[in-house]
């Protein structure tokens, strides 16, 4: 199956304000660099079956709907030992729509997994594997996600938003306002209906919304993590409670002190395992492993001074966990012994593990897929330089089953980890080469600083426009990416460090690693940039009012003002763990790390990118910065994406981002290369 080019010459991006119409006519060298990222084939998740003989995949195909060239997600069922005999699961033959959320019966006998209908409303379908019967159970009106099969075969549990406009999540653009504002919220609702058809149940009260769920043992209950309110703010909040599955009553089990992710029944159902820690984003996970009392009780941390986060937990014994790690620059998969409080490496490596993701940036709510008996498993494996591709066997001892991406090159040169201390911390980074380096020649630098900021650099195959580190790689530059203070990687403490004291640590963190990049490769300390995006965008709006070390800056989705972000943005709940009060309450802890209070210290020409509909971080955030910045008489552009939310989305907007970067860097870090003679 060849994947689609995802970058097709389009119309250029509508420009609201404030710079050139156009970006500068791109290099071919540009338009190569995102043509490659979408020669890339993309897997999106693994699931294996229950006896370890089938295994299902997702990916990405080429079709038309409404005339126009999409991508559309689609499962693939093969066999789990070579990947041979693969075929399609899909409830549309012959059009195009998007299946995913792959989840097999306990028996192996059924898959269930999200579909569109013609409408391109998701609906939960059904396959039986033996004949490939499918049959459409739901009729709904609303985004749904996650179906999964209860323990006993009869029921399958998801998620529903009913009535919805839009799927939850505040990455997607945010509606116009109009009218009355506020109050009218649309809850994910945990949902069920029979495995072979018949009405669907809700669960649990009207306003209270579902986050993520799992089935206990005996099929009468679920654990869920779960708030009152807006589903897209409150999540900071959530609590976990038990959910009877009949009557839909729900009982509190825990109140935590910071964000959960990932609750698991223990096999005889008599614990809850979670994860635990300070969390800046739904869906990107990072902490300790804690367990609870099914009937109630105190919390036990089972990673205590563990000098990693974990990502996801998967129980294999009534005291074993696997769980995928992320520590130092490495990924970990470890048997956690809860009673012992103890965890034995499985493998580790400087790759990439996980059996699902969120958009494909980090691992989503499964890192493995197991057998019923454990012995077999299945992974989406990557690195850096090595694309993706589905693999098989024992737990650490995987083997390939696909090779879609064996022409694959990468576009970059080598990628490292760097290592250096920062005040008490020990801190880990990225270095990024251009894919030749020329002995005695030295190169631009620029620093990419993560969002978050509760996130990392993760080893991941770059394969999205939004690969900013690689494109400028290609076009010659060393590209550093710390996790400093603040990131996952280097256990709890690390993460909670940033707490009240946003832009200073982190800041030192950040230029220590740009020494220790110096020390590493041959780079030109004059011609170093930065770049970020979202927190990052925050960073690259901090750094140039503390320093003029960097030459040249690119912000976006920055963050100006932490005292007007929060009345703008639509989850204001996410600042509370890190401020400690509301703005209302303590206005000096936000304006101490809003780069707008130093803003007259700025010297730095710096580009700013929004998106028109951004609900994370305003527009109003980059215009503040830019507004100052032009009348301070410092050389600035600000670039707004017409219809774009946090992410940009659209093939030509993220084109002219990427073509926009490079061109800023170009301008301020280039220097003429010397002749060959010389």
């Amino acid at each position: 199956m060849k994947k689609p080019q995802a970058f097709p010459y389009l119309a250029a991006v509508t420009i609201l304000c404030c710079g050139s119409p156009h970006a500068a006519e791109p290099s071919k060298s540009i338009l190569q660099a995102l043509e490659a990222f979408g020669a890339v084939h993309q897997f999106s998740e693994v699931a294996i079956s229950p006896d370890g003989k089938r295994v299902i995949y997702g990916d990405v195909v080429a079709g038309k709907r409404g005339g126009a060239d999409v991508d559309a997600s689609a499962l693939w069922m093969a066999n789990a030992i070579d990947g041979s005999g693969a075929v399609r699961l899909t409830a549309c033959p012959g059009s195009v729509c998007d299946e995913y959320s792959a989840t097999w019966s306990p028996d192996g006998t059924q898959v269930a997994f999200v579909t569109t209908d013609a409408a391109e409303q998701t609906q939960v379908a059904v396959v039986t594997v033996a004949g490939g019967r499918i049959e459409m159970l739901t009729r709904a009106h609303g985004p749904l996600d996650r179906p999964r099969f209860s323990p006993d075969g009869r029921q399958i549990a998801f998620l529903y938003s009913a009535g919805a406009p839009k799927t939850p999540g505040p990455l997607n653009p945010l509606a116009r306002d109009a009218g009355v504002i506020g109050g009218t919220y649309y809850e994910q609702r945990l949902a069920v209906v029979p495995a072979h058809g018949g009405a669907v149940r809700l669960l649990g009260p009207q306003d209270l919304n579902i986050y993520e769920y799992d089935w206990s043992p005996d099929s009468k209950r679920f654990v869920v993590s779960a708030a009152r309110g807006s589903g897209d703010d409150n999540w900071w909040l959530a609590e976990l409670d038990l959910c009877d599955a009949q009557s839909g009553a729900i009982s509190p089990l825990l109140k935590p002190p910071l964000q959960i992710a990932s609750p698991r029944f223990s096999p005889d159902g008599a614990r809850v395992a979670y994860i635990g820690g300070i969390m800046s984003d739904e869906g990107i996970t990072g902490g300790d492993v804690y367990l609870v009392p099914a009937a109630g009780g105190a919390t036990v941390n089972v990673t205590p001074d563990l000098a990693a986060s974990v990502q996801t937990i998967t129980w294999t014994a009534a005291r074993g966990i696997v769980a995928t790690e992320f520590a130092a620059g490495e990924e970990v998969l470890a048997a956690i012994d809860v009673e012992t409080r103890s965890q034995r490496e499985l493998w580790r490596a400087p790759q990439m593990i996980w059996a699902s993701s969120i958009l494909g940036f980090c691992p989503g709510d499964a890192g493995i897929s197991l057998s019923r008996n454990a012995t077999v498993s299945a992974v989406i494996r990557q690195s850096y330089t090595s694309p993706p591709e589905v693999e098989t066997g024992p737990l650490g001892k995987w083997h390939p089953i696909t090779h879609v991406n064996a022409s694959v090159q990468p576009l970059t040169g080598k990628a490292r980890n760097v290592f250096w201390k920062s005040d008490a911390f020990n801190v880990q980074g990225m270095l990024i080469e251009p894919p030749a380096v020329v002995p005695g020649r030295r190169y631009p630098l620029v620093v990419e600083v993560h969002g978050g900021p509760a996130y990392a650099h993760y080893p991941i195959f770059p394969a999205k426009p939004d690969s900013v580190d690689a494109i400028l790689a290609s076009q010659g530059y060393f590209v550093f990416k710390p996790n400093p203070r603040g990131s996952y990687g280097q256990g709890e403490a690390f993460t909670l460090a940033n707490v009240k004291d946003f832009g200073y640590g982190d800041l030192r963190d950040i230029l220590g690693g740009v020494d220790a990049a110096l020390a590493a490769a041959p780079i030109d300390p004059q011609r170093i940039g930065i770049y970020g995006h979202s927190y990052g965008g925050y960073m690259v709006m901090w750094a140039v009012t503390q320093t003029n070390r960097f030459r040249a800056a690119v912000a976006s989705a920055g963050l100006s003002n932490w005292q007007s972000y929060y009345g703008q943005n639509q989850i204001d709940q996410w600042m509370l763990p890190y401020f400690g009060k509301s703005v209302y309450e303590d206005p000096a802890i936000y304006r101490r790390s809003s780069p707008i209070e130093f803003i007259q210290r700025v010297r730095t020409p710096t580009l700013v990118l929004h998106g028109e509909r951004d609900a994370e971080v305003p527009l109003p955030q980059g215009q503040e910065f830019w507004h100052a910045l032009k009348a301070l008489g410092v050389e600035t552009q600000f670039v707004v994406y017409a219809d774009e939310g946090h992410r940009i989305r659209k093939p030509a907007n993220a084109r002219d981002h990427a073509e926009r970067l490079v061109g800023w860097f170009d301008k301020h870090l280039r220097a003429p290369v010397p002749p060959a003679n010389q």
